[in-house]
């Protein structure tokens, strides 16, 4: 029976060692793929979140007051407002 315990406890401590390798290898791959995927990001020159809402924003700014130009500029002409 002593023998048996031995046994069980052995391959415990065996499983214990392999699981903690297993993660010891998950720890690694998971830094590997985020480097790689950083690495492929910044190639490929993405523009940055705050950067496209400040230009969306410069934009729409402008198309309203292009609008408001166009509809003063009508007004001089004497055209009629478009719809």
């Amino acid at each position: 029976m002593n023998q048996n315990n031995k046994i069980f406890d052995g391959l415990g401590r065996v499983m214990n060692e392999a699981a903690g390798v297993a993660d010891g290898v998950r720890r690694e791959v998971e830094t590997v793929v985020k480097s790689q995927a950083t690495r492929i990001v910044n190639d490929m020159d993405l523009v940055k979140r705050e950067d496209f809402d400040a230009l969306r924003e410069l934009v729409q700014v402008q198309g309203e007051e292009i609008e408001a130009l166009r509809k003063e500029l009508a007004a001089l002409r004497g055209d009629k407002p478009a719809s």
